[in-house]
């Protein structure tokens, strides 16, 4: 293993290692010497300080997204479900390929990629999806733990990755967890918005039925901005179309809270009640800039992580489509409606991190030919022990198509639950009931 550095933080062991990995896993196996171009794979080991010299089995976490780094833990708890791991597994964080320390994609690898062209760039974005990061932790697994198996914790997209890895490597994994994470398959991004957009709007009304002071304040800045030119601190305009995404967090908790108290802030003069002659305040328009802000790669792949294979037919901007079907969403309707994790293609011209990705996302909308990502007589034959928390309200992944996908996985069993929303993980409960579920089923035998 490469070992950069290892450190403590309160209550917890950390190493900071990295390997290299090809960028196109075509014609390469994992575990197996590579050529042609390469970028670094970042991952932390994290134990607990009591065992940081036991040989404790190996739990990798795959990280939600897509586009997120692995967690920066603070301590134990910072992260919920890591005090509770730690006390049976030493803990491996990829960065995933183009996040973190792991190569990470933003603005200024389009302008490296630019003399290419647009296309050059959109091959360059293919690669960094579930087909090439599973890849990645295979050859991991495979080269610097000894071709250990181990225990696999998906959460959100990470629960896309798990059936992938169960698709493509299943001799690798012990068990697999997951949280929130469980794809339709077959994958359509056009079916998931048609279901999220109802969610979306029932969200919006729980915010104003339990905040109904909101009403009168988020309509009085939405009729400001359409009329308006308003600029964030980073220069970017603040649209209609932006404030809306401000619900993209509505499937979290306290998300209701964080959005009221930015709303809180947003008129300066007086008392800070709405006025149509006071200006939007500095200290609102910097929460709502960073509430809405750029993430690089997350966007630019929110659609594509639904791409298995061929498709019958481009995705194009699928969220807009069925947007488009819904004017209810419209940004002079009141109550205003907010709207969710979903990617448009007004944010490539109004958000000055993403307009360098445009001309590629255009090559990318028309593209039909993908990575395969899911294999499904394979996960209907899967013998690797999967136990997934289905949370009943989730915003961003619809329950029923979740259980849809679970009737047709081998050695599946779930949990459905409405105490918990979509970031149900990071809290002390969710981990340690599927691992206590999987270790009375004996699906743990091997570990111990």
């Amino acid at each position: 293993m490469t070992l950069l550095t290892q450190y403590y933080v309160p209550g917890l062991h950390i190493e900071d290692r990295s390997i290299r990995v090809p960028l196109d896993w075509a014609g390469h196996t994992p575990g197996e010497g590579f050529d042609g171009e390469s970028i670094s794979l970042f991952y932390r080991v994290v134990t607990a300080p009591e065992h940081v010299h036991d040989d404790l089995p190996l739990l990798v976490f795959l990280q939600g997204g897509p586009g997120g780094p692995g967690p920066r833990l603070l301590n134990p708890t910072s992260d919920g479900w890591i005090a509770e791991a730690i006390k049976h597994f030493r803990v491996v964080l990829p960065d995933q390929r183009g996040t973190g320390r792991s190569n990470r994609i933003e603005t200024h690898t389009m302008a490296r990629l630019a003399p290419g062209g647009p296309e050059a760039q959109a091959a360059y974005l293919k690669r960094f999806l579930a087909d090439s990061i599973i890849r990645d932790f295979e050859h991991l697994r495979r080269t610097e733990f000894a071709g250990a198996r181990w225990v696999t914790l998906g959460q959100s997209y990470g629960g896309f990755l798990t059936l992938t890895y169960l698709s493509l490597f299943p001799e690798g994994v012990i068990a697999s967890f997951t949280t929130g994470g469980i794809p339709h398959v077959p994958a359509d991004a056009t079916e998931v918005y048609e279901h999220t957009f109802p969610r979306m709007a029932v969200k919006t009304r729980q915010y104003y039925d339990r905040y109904p002071q909101d009403v009168e304040r988020v309509a009085a800045v939405a009729d400001r901005l359409a009329a308006q030119d308003v600029r964030l601190p980073n220069g970017d305009r603040l649209t209609v179309e932006r404030f809306q995404t401000l619900g993209s967090d509505f499937g979290m908790k306290p998300s209701f809270e964080r959005v009221h108290w930015i709303m809180d802030d947003a008129f300066l003069d007086g008392d800070g009640s709405v006025s149509a002659d006071s200006p939007l305040s500095d200290d609102f328009l910097g929460k709502v800039m960073a509430a809405t802000g750029s993430r690089p790669l997350y966007w630019p792949l929110q659609e594509f992580i639904y791409a298995n294979g061929e498709l019958d037919e481009p995705i194009r901007w699928a969220a807009q489509r069925v947007r488009d079907r819904h004017p209810e969403f419209a940004g002079d309707r009141r109550p205003m409606l907010f709207t969710g994790e979903a990617m448009f293609p007004w944010m490539y011209e109004q958000q000055a991190a993403l307009r360098p990705f445009r001309a590629a996302m255009d090559v990318l909308m028309e593209d039909t030919r993908f990575g395969r990502i899911y294999d499904a007589d394979r996960l209907a034959r899967n013998e690797v022990p999967l136990q997934a928390a289905v949370y009943f309200d989730d915003m961003y992944v619809d329950s029923g198509l979740q259980l849809d996908t679970l009737s047709r996985v081998g050695r599946s069993r779930y949990w459905v639950t409405n105490e918990f929303e979509h970031d149900g993980l990071h809290g002390s409960v969710v981990f340690r009931h599927l691992y206590e579920e999987a270790l009375n089923r004996g699906d743990l035998e091997e570990l111990f």
